[in-house]
C-alpha cells in the first residue's frame, strides 16, 4: 500500500496572472495551509520591484530559500503557495527542497495581464515591470507536468478544474 503525503501545490506564473487568488482559493477547496510567495520577499527586493527594477538571479537567491524553507516545513500538512517560479532553474532549486511538488502555471494574454497590473492598487509590483517578466519566464517543460490553466477563465472556474485533475491523478 502506498501512502500518498499531502500535496505542495506551487500556482506560479507573471505578475497579474493571478496566482494569490487562484492560489487562495485552491489551497481553501482543498483545505490546505496557504502561503503567499511574495510576502517571502526580502524587504530590499520589494523596494527594488517598487522603483520599477527586475530582480535579478542574485536578487531572488534569498526569496527563493525562504520558498523552498516554507515548502519543506509543509511536508506534513501539505500547502499551496503563490510564486513566479519564472525559470526552471528556480523550479529546479524548489523541487529540490520539496520533492512532489505540482506545478500550476497560469498563463494568458499580454494585454490582460497588463489590464490587471493597472488596475491592482497598493501592490509594489508596477506594470512596467510585465514585460521583464514575460522575457525571464520559462515556462514549464513537459517534463515537469505542470497544470496549465489560462486565464481568461474566472477564478472559481480554474479551481473546479484543477480539483478535477487533481481527483483524476488520485485515483
Amino acid at each position: 500500500m502506498v501512502v500518498q503525503l499531502p500535496r505542495r501545490i506551487v500556482v506560479m506564473g507573471v505578475s497579474g496572472c493571478g496566482k494569490s487568488t487562484v492560489a487562495r482559493a485552491l489551497a481553501q477547496r482543498l483545505a490546505l495551509p496557504f502561503f503567499e510567495g511574495d510576502e517571502l520577499h526580502p524587504p530590499a527586493n520589494v523596494v527594488a520591484m517598487a522603483a520599477g527594477r527586475p530582480l535579478t538571479d542574485q536578487d531572488r537567491q534569498g526569496w527563493l530559500q525562504a520558498v523552498a524553507a516554507v515548502l519543506s516545513s509543509s511536508q506534513g500538512s501539505g500547502a499551496v503557495l503563490s510564486c513566479s517560479a519564472l525559470k526552471r532553474s528556480y523550479r529546479d532549486q524548489l523541487r529540490a527542497s520539496a520533492p512532489g511538488l505540482l506545478w500550476v502555471h497560469l498563463t494568458g494574454p499580454q494585454s490582460l495581464l497588463a489590464q490587471r497590473l493597472q488596475n491592482r492598487p497598493g501592490h509594489y509590483m508596477p506594470a512596467s515591470l510585465l514585460q521583464s517578466q514575460l522575457d525571464t519566464l520559462e515556462p514549464p517543460s513537459a517534463d515537469e507536468g505542470a497544470l496549465t490553466c489560462d486565464i481568461r477563465q474566472p477564478p472559481q472556474r480554474i479551481v473546479d478544474a484543477l480539483c478535477q485533475k487533481l481527483e483524476e491523478t488520485t485515483t
